[in-house]
């Protein structure tokens, strides 16, 4: 069948689209040019069968989740992102601030729930420091030592890190020591230098990122890797900032899965650019899934897409829908997603797997299976 498929797509495709297309088939690695022809020419359907047969290749017919909650210790933030809805100054009436038992309480809502994941992310606060956060962690895993705990994007560790006087190393030692498992993927944003001085100035660059999940790595902690897409971003720099990820995954091969985000546009200072159509959501997916070739997963966030789209993202290259999160993050909700209060049970999240004609594969954060259906 899959032979059949290929010499029957081949037929139909033409010029430099025929000789890419006969790559993505035959497992060779694209170039940023390849890329760059394939998002520019290739129509959607195209896109997707490619993408699609990387998904098989990579994984099967499965397609993955976990039991998971979030939490997010405050929106006060020192930076002042233009894509931001999540950010407060303190003082702000719209600020939260969480104490350490609150937090604690966040953890003991799920007593006897089989979640096997928190993930922990929030603003950059200019008054906690390293030790803060590592007696955070301490107490959660104190309170639930049978869950990982993924925690801290890369620009929360390189202040927390740098106000310490440590070097990433050091720093990401002592946080695991603590009880760190693992780091989400955010605060990539663009890679591209001048566009990241336009749309976030003040916080960590691309070397600084890639610098801190290349310590994680080393010290054999996995991460995630995102992309902040439909804003004011060129298809060229979306395909240099896969290249960066993809170049620090061939010498590490740390990290876990690629997560497109979309950018909102509700309540912040980029809200004119206006929001990317689904189609182009779903051709950003399977350029990714296509392009960064030494990536097990790629996932859509369904909490920022909304699950109709990331249903119709496993189509075009995405095998994990994240997970249940329970009505526990407001990033994206603040944004104006329209997943409002996001939640979902493991029965619903089988069902969008199934009826997408997929396996669906409960995980944890490490894509070991827990429990097949």
């Amino acid at each position: 069948m899959f032979h059949e498929m290929k010499e029957l797509i081949l037929k139909n495709v033409t010029g430099e689209l025929s000789g890419i297309a006969a790559a993505v088939f035959d497992g060779r690695r694209l170039t940023p040019d390849d890329a760059l022809t394939l998002y520019r020419n290739a129509d959607l359907s195209l896109m997707g069968l490619l993408a699609t047969t990387v998904k098989r290749r990579k994984s099967g017919d499965a397609v993955f989740f976990n039991r998971n909650f979030h939490i997010e210790p405050t929106n006060i933030c020192l930076y002042n992102c233009r894509f931001c809805s999540y950010h407060k100054p303190e003082g702000d009436p719209d600020s939260w601030e969480l104490t350490e038992n609150e937090i604690l309480d966040l953890v003991r809502r799920f007593d006897g729930v089989p979640v096997t994941e928190v993930h922990i992310t929030g603003g950059v606060h200019p008054s906690r420091d390293i030790h803060y956060y590592g007696r955070m962690l301490a107490a959660i895993r104190k309170a639930r030592p049978d869950i990982s705990i993924k925690a801290f994007s890369a620009v929360e560790l390189a202040y927390m890190i740098r106000k310490e006087g440590m070097s990433w190393t050091e720093g990401i030692s002592l946080l695991h020591s603590y009880g760190l498992d693992s780091i989400p993927g955010g605060g990539a944003e663009i890679f591209d230098p001048a566009l990241r001085r336009r749309i976030c100035p003040e916080k960590a660059d691309a070397e600084t990122y890639l610098a801190i999940h290349e310590a994680a790595h080393n010290l054999g902690l996995n991460s995630n890797a995102t992309m902040l897409y439909g804003h004011a971003e060129s298809p060229e720099q979306r395909i240099d900032h896969m290249l960066r990820l993809r170049d620090l995954q061939d010498r590490t091969g740390g990290f876990n899965a690629f997560i497109p985000l979309k950018f909102k546009r509700e309540n912040n200072r980029m809200s004119e650019l206006g929001e990317v159509p689904v189609t182009e959501d779903m051709r950003n997916y399977a350029l990714s899934r296509i392009f960064l070739d030494n990536f097990n997963h790629i996932k859509a966030y369904w909490p920022a897409i909304g699950k109709s789209s990331a249903m119709m993202s496993l189509a075009f290259g995405a095998d994990d829908l994240d997970g249940t999160i329970d009505d526990t993050t407001r990033i994206y909700s603040m944004a104006g997603s329209v997943e409002s209060r996001p939640s979902l049970s493991t029965t619903e999240l089988i069902a969008m797997i199934r009826s997408a004609g997929f396996r669906p594969v409960e995980r944890d954060t490490s894509y070991a299976a827990v429990r097949e259906w």
